[in-house]
């Protein structure tokens, strides 16, 4: 059965974790809403590609533009089946929007699906919902999880595995699409014949 997801986005979002599961859930039938707080539908935000080049942390190249198909000031979570939370630069000042905050409480607490990638878990630990809970991030945000009562999820260095928690699925970065994704259409219950 098709499901209404909605996914957060602002300019710099990461390039990948935005574009492939917008198109990825889309082939497969439902229906996705990407919104960015002070964009209507039709405008675009700008995206960064974050690539693992053996330096100390990834580095960044601007990449396209992509499109808001959706307007957030009237989006109404409870018309929303999941939510998907990309990350790149952008969740550091989404956290600072209230009504993303409220957002990302209601999927968390209603018990709806929650995708999150790299710097997407910002959303999460900023909306104190993670209490008690097991997720994974980019390295550099173990710390934020952790001090909002989190527990750390330890996936291997190539960053290519998911953690699930109840209602919530994680992941470090971009590498880890295919188990990722593959965890969050388990959770929306979505069956794919091969």
């Amino acid at each position: 059965m098709a499901k209404k997801i909605l996914m957060i986005v602002g300019d710099f979002v990461e390039d990948y974790e935005a574009m492939v599961p917008f198109q990825m859930l889309k082939m497969v039938g439902h229906t996705v809403h990407a919104v960015c707080p002070g964009k209507k539908a039709g405008e675009t935000v700008k995206t960064a590609v974050h690539d693992f080049e053996g330096d100390q942390t990834y580095t960044e190249k601007r990449g396209h533009n992509f499109m808001i198909n959706a307007d957030f000031e009237k989006v109404n979570p409870e018309k929303y089946d999941a939510l998907i939370i990309p990350g790149g630069r952008a969740p550091e000042y989404l956290r600072l929007n209230d009504k993303v905050i409220e957002i990302v409480k209601h999927f968390v607490t209603s018990g709806k699906p929650v995708a999150a990638i790299c710097h997407g878990i910002q959303l999460l630990t900023a909306a104190d919902v993670i209490k008690g809970k097991t997720l994974t991030a980019y390295p550099a945000v173990k710390a934020e999880i952790i001090l909002a009562g989190g527990k750390w999820c330890d996936v291997n260095a190539t960053f290519s595995n998911a953690c699930v928690d109840g209602n919530i699925v994680t992941a470090p970065a971009w590498p880890a699409h295919p188990e990722w994704i593959r965890k969050f259409l388990e959770l929306l219950g979505t069956k794919i014949k091969v």
